[in-house]
């Protein structure tokens, strides 16, 4: 098998993303302009959604899933009184209506979408159907029974009502949440319907839009030392997780995929990293003194 080419660049890029470009075509530009050997992203933005993308390098990438399952805030623009094909402003407008509701109603609605709520996927989503991306067969003109999933809504809040058709809503949300959903059945609860005009994605676990850099930088510093200064270290991505300094031996054990000892300790069954002289090794469960790993970093 030939071998992927590139440099072992290891650590987090953050980009904010602007709208008409793929979160995979992000991934692929950071790595080109880093000519890094692996890279990926923590969480897809929809191509006409701005905002932070966190592009994990290298051994970064094994710390993905706590950036996923970590809150994220989003802001959005919502237009009542129309339905869309795909929830946003990119399909065709497929039902109208004329009610525009109050302020108060507006906001008696709200609380039913907060806390843990069930929410269908909208018909245009990357869920896979029988093997398909829901997408694909969208655009084959599909109707598609899509099961609800469970979401945790930390908060929604109305931050502003420019006009009598548009509100501007803030969202923070956990893992698998669709901005273009909450917008879809807020509108049908209030009985005018509505669609996602404009979306964007403030932050998401530790990781700030307004710490991204944008595409335009990200070309003109390409190849470039400056770019790569601009990387956060691969333990930016486990920062909700309490850090263990493992003993010697401990480090030696982990390395190697095994428990190894550490010299301090968090409530048995509970996920955290471990270091040694400073540097992550694994990350894993904590057991009786030693951590169990599920991830070993080869750094």
């Amino acid at each position: 098998m030939a071998r992927k080419k590139g440099r072992d660049v290891s650590g987090w890029l953050i980009i904010d993303k602007p709208a008409g470009i793929t979160s995979t075509a992000v991934v692929g530009k950071v790595r080109w302009a880093l000519d890094a050997k692996k890279a990926g992203h923590a969480g897809t933005l929809d191509p006409a959604a701005t905002g932070v993308l966190a592009v994990a390098l290298g051994e970064a990438t094994k710390t993905v899933p706590y950036i996923t399952d970590a809150l994220k805030c989003y802001r959005f623009t919502m237009r009542l009184g129309a339905a869309t094909s795909t929830d946003d402003a990119e399909g065709t407008v497929i039902a109208t209506s004329a009610l525009r509701p109050s302020d108060a109603k507006i906001a008696a609605a709200l609380p039913a979408f907060r806390g843990e709520i069930a929410q269908v996927p909208p018909q245009f989503s990357a869920v896979k159907v029988d093997g398909a991306r829901a997408y694909d067969l969208a655009r084959e003109g599909e109707a598609m029974d899509l099961a609800a999933r469970p979401l945790w809504v930390e908060s929604l809040e109305v931050i502003a009502r420019p006009d009598a058709d548009t509100l501007e809503l803030e969202m923070v949300c956990g893992k698998g949440g669709y901005v273009r959903a909450i917008a879809r059945d807020l509108g049908a609860a209030l009985g005018c319907l509505g669609h996602v005009l404009a979306l964007r994605r403030t932050w998401s676990g530790p990781f700030d839009a307004k710490a991204g850099l944008s595409l335009e930088e990200v070309e003109r510093l390409a190849r470039t030392p400056e770019l790569e200064a601009h990387l956060l270290p691969l333990e930016t991505g486990l920062a909700d997780l309490p850090e263990l300094k493992a003993t010697p031996e401990g480090a030696a054990r982990l390395r190697n995929g095994n428990p190894g000892m550490v010299l301090t300790g968090v409530g048995y069954g509970e996920p955290a990293w471990a270091s040694f002289q400073g540097a992550p090794v694994a990350v894993g469960i904590y057991k009786s003194g030693e951590l169990h790993p599920n991830r070993v970093f080869n750094l």
